[in-house]
């Protein structure tokens, strides 16, 4: 990616896009602008303008130094903007469903949440987020312990049977 061009990915270059934004010398005209302008202030770890531009909840459970260090842990690899609801400049709330890719000590990872927005006087502020992916693996029967009753009904512990054993 060139230097120059907006973490963001919208292709524009930064001085033009996120910067005036980042600055406070321009608002966000619509809520998925803010999304670019949040994923491009992590990208940079600009603390301050993610928790300015948040609203009261997620302001008050803000916390910044963790945010920084983590933000910074990170190299950040891209956007999606998979879908937009509302947000427009003449609407009060927006969501937007997103995909953020970065990745942490060469791992990559995929970020994929759908944020609500909400204009408070007049500003695009984010309100709170919901992550999407798969949810974690269940056991469908309870973990056999190593000290149970061996689940192949040999009568040994589980550790003296089948727990050596691979499966071929």
């Amino acid at each position: 990616m060139n230097p120059e061009t907006c973490p963001c990915a919208s292709g524009k270059i930064y001085a033009e896009c996120c910067e005036p934004l980042h600055l406070g010398h321009a608002s966000p005209r619509t809520a998925t602008q803010l999304m670019r302008a949040r994923y491009a202030a992590y990208a940079l770890a600009l603390v301050d303008y993610l928790h300015d531009t948040a609203g009261p909840r997620v302001q008050k459970e803000f916390d910044a130094a963790n945010t920084k260090t983590w933000s910074q842990s990170a190299t950040w690899t891209g956007l999606d903007i998979v879908k937009e609801t509302l947000g427009g400049p003449g609407d009060e709330t927006g969501v937007v469903e997103f995909i953020a890719h970065y990745t942490v000590k060469e791992k990559p990872f995929d970020h994929h949440e759908v944020a609500k927005f909400e204009k408070r006087d007049g500003v695009w502020v984010f309100m709170d987020g919901r992550i999407l992916g798969t949810d974690p693996l269940r056991r469908e029967a309870p973990k056999v312990g190593r000290n149970d009753p061996c689940p192949c009904s040999s009568g040994k512990k589980f550790k003296k049977c089948c727990a050596g054993k691979t499966p071929e």
